[in-house]
């Protein structure tokens, strides 16, 4: 394996994400339940590391696991306010964020991971809440994203159910190359 294919390996373990091109009810429940057990899932990926671990980058050149905990509750609460805004509004604007850069503040630098898995735990519980009140037609409903152009409800969640899974693994994958089991 060459070394470009090596670091797109560390960057997308479990594959980058394809958007569906249709989504049926039950597809949506299993995202749906993937997002539910995000929080569970990403302090089970972190449980006992040392300051020293969470500030490793996953791969060469990438986030540290610090960093990437943090984009997880930024990444995630943007996504919960995208859901709002598409349910209560005709196809709104939405605005992007610079993540990249958002990563290097202080906050996503250096705080402690466990501001960030609170966010996720009390962020999820509303989110969820929210995703398995919706109806299905509510699904349908859409935003617009400057660069992304129009994106459906029921897309976003697989989207979001696939990022949760692939930060989690880039995290497995760092402490099983490290030996921190």
């Amino acid at each position: 394996m060459d070394e470009k294919s090596a670091s797109a390996d560390l960057r997308y373990p479990i594959g980058v994400f394809e958007r569906p091109a249709s989504v049926s009810r039950e597809a949506r429940e299993q995202w749906i339940e993937q997002i539910a057990g995000l929080p569970e899932q990403i302090r089970g990926a972190v449980d006992g590391l040392s300051e020293v671990r969470l500030s490793t980058p996953y791969r060469p050149g990438g986030w540290t696991v610090r960093q990437v905990v943090h984009h997880l509750a930024d990444a995630h609460m943007d996504s919960y306010i995208r859901f709002r805004l598409a349910l209560t509004e005709d196809e709104p604007l939405v605005k992007p964020y610079l993540e990249a850069r958002w990563a290097e503040l202080p906050d996503a630098r250096d705080s402690g991971v466990e501001v960030s898995l609170m966010l996720l735990d009390s962020l999820h519980e509303r989110w969820v809440r929210l995703l398995r009140a919706m109806k299905d037609e509510e699904f349908a409903r859409t935003y617009r994203h400057p660069t992304a152009g129009v994106s459906r409800l029921d897309t976003t969640v697989a989207l979001y159910a696939w990022h949760g899974r692939h930060h989690v693994a880039q995290i497995d994958a760092l402490r099983e190359r490290m030996g921190w089991q």
